[in-house]
């Protein structure tokens, strides 16, 4: 399972990727963070959810572990540009 720790920077950051406009409050940041969490966690979309995606989309085509690196490495990049 993907290790999340819950910052909030991908949420904040959307506006970097159009595949989440419908999510952007308009500002970049999703509609749904509340406090850094997201407030419809147990129904978020497809797309929010690292693990599933891996397994209708990439386990195909790449590790899982790869994959992970992959989403972690954006995340510290997301970071960076916060920091």
């Amino acid at each position: 399972m993907f290790e999340c720790n819950c910052c909030g920077c991908c949420c904040r950051n959307l506006s970097k990727s159009k595949l989440y406009a419908d999510l952007d409050r308009g500002d970049g940041t999703c509609k749904y963070l509340t406090d850094n969490l997201c407030s419809i966690y147990e129904e978020r979309p497809l797309l929010c959810r690292v693990d599933e995606c891996y397994e209708l989309f990439f386990k195909d085509s790449i590790s899982i572990a790869e994959y992970y690196k992959l989403n972690m490495d954006m995340c510290k990049k997301l970071k960076e540009t916060e920091g």
